[in-house]
């Protein structure tokens, strides 16, 4: 199944972890502390904490610092900004699709460009799948990431684990949901801190 279908078929919980785990997986760009978004992932459990006044918290903490950012850091700080007040089926489903092309965008963006040695992959970089393209192909098979970089694929992963694990096990699955996501930041973390020091 194609992660537009997945997107598609998810219920409320469904929607706003996937939203959520997209902008969490970005929070090293937001330059704030790696719990921050805590608050909001514990919002998902039945009987958690409250969805608004967590989201009002991680905005206050997680505001831009430099009006300079450049466009990853600003994907990232749209997603915050974009989420819902009110976790509502439609509004969920219309922020957790912007958060899953917007997190590609980001991984797209900060790819180390030296990253392929090869011909093959050289023509990759050159030529990337659309993403629209990358989000509606099969998520199954050996052909599902062909054409992606390695941040690109990983990301695409995440993103269908993080939808099925939610469809399959319902509030169940938001500690392993949330696993997948930490691994996602840690990497992400790690490409940020090479940037830096690359632009140092």
């Amino acid at each position: 199944m194609s992660l537009v279908n997945l997107i598609a078929q998810a219920d409320e919980r469904g929607l706003t972890a996937s939203g959520l785990a997209c902008l969490d997986r970005c929070v090293p760009l937001l330059g704030g502390d790696d719990e921050a978004l805590r608050p909001l992932w514990g919002s998902l459990v039945d009987g958690g904490g409250d969805w608004g006044a967590s989201l009002e918290k991680a905005r206050a903490a997680l505001r831009p610092q430099d009006p300079g950012e450049d466009e990853a850091a600003r994907l990232a700080h749209r997603m915050l900004d974009a989420a819902p007040a009110e976790r509502t089926g439609a509004a969920v489903r219309v922020w957790a699709d912007a958060c899953s092309v917007a997190a590609l965008r980001v991984h797209r963006l900060l790819e180390p460009a030296e990253g392929g040695t090869g011909t093959h992959d050289a023509a990759l970089a050159l030529r990337p799948r659309p993403l629209a393209a990358v989000r509606a192909g099969r998520t199954t098979g050996e052909r599902r990431t062909e054409g992606m970089s390695p941040l690109v694929a990983a990301e695409l992963r995440r993103q269908v684990t993080v939808l099925e694990l939610l469809a399959e096990r319902g509030a169940g699955g938001l500690r392993r949901a949330l696993d997948v996501t930490t691994e996602g930041r840690r990497v992400l973390a790690a490409v940020v801190s090479r940037r830096a020091r690359g632009r140092a």
